[in-house]
């Protein structure tokens, strides 16, 4: 998609200013964006500026961090293009599947997330600053995916074990 490219520390001011756009006093500081990308596996992606994907590979598992698409954006399959890259770039470093949470009460998110296959796994009572629920969700990434050292994705390489 035109407009998305690997984000990295450097890019912590403009992360957290759609961070800002999209999630308003809960959204993440350009210190706590800045402090991410220093964690051993987590990559970003940025799309101009109307939307963010901060995840992060562990073994053969990654995780969502966060992904937020501006309001004025929305709807424009930005949000799908970002999880879909998060995914193949997961999944090139070895990771078989993908975890987020995502809160009970956004309609929207959970309909992005249902559409590329995640299911709920878990829930996290009073998870979020306003107390509403969190819920674990989880998805395969395709084996097709997957590369034995994580060649050609943009973010985290690591070598599997034999």
């Amino acid at each position: 998609m035109p407009g998305l490219r690997a984000a990295t520390a450097h890019d912590a001011e403009a992360l957290a200013e759609i961070h800002a756009a999209a999630f308003g006093p809960d959204a993440w500081s350009e210190v706590v964006f800045a402090a991410q990308f220093a964690i051993p596996g987590v990559f970003g992606l940025l799309h101009a500026a109307d939307g963010l994907v901060l995840a992060r590979v562990a073994a053969d598992e990654s995780e969502i961090l966060t992904l937020g698409v501006v309001p004025s954006a929305r709807g424009r399959g930005i949000g799908a293009d970002l999880l879909r890259r998060a995914g193949e770039i997961a999944a090139g470093a070895g990771a078989t599947c993908m975890y987020l949470e995502v809160a009970v009460g956004n309609a929207a998110a959970r309909r992005l997330y249902a559409r590329a296959g995640f299911e709920e796994v878990g829930r996290r009572p009073g998870y979020y600053s306003d107390q509403q629920d969190a819920l674990v969700l989880r998805a395969p990434l395709p084996p097709e995916q997957r590369s034995e050292t994580g060649a050609g994705s943009q973010g985290p390489r690591r070598r599997r074990k034999s």
